[in-house]
């Protein structure tokens, strides 16, 4: 293991780092809800590009 931690220190950071890595990303979309106009925004960007393309 990495600089002499044992095996179990090793998994049990390893685990704390997951959990509060995945903890943070629900917190993320739990208060600024990132996701909750993609398809609006994804639809107004296809259409800027037909837009786009046809002028030229």
């Amino acid at each position: 293991m990495p600089a002499g931690v044992s095996f179990s220190r090793y998994i049990r950071f390893v685990v704390t780092s997951m959990v509060t890595m995945l903890a943070g990303a629900q917190i993320v979309h739990t208060y600024y809800k990132p996701l909750e106009h993609l398809d609006k925004e994804i639809e107004e960007e296809f259409q800027r590009r037909k837009n786009a393309s046809g002028l030229q």
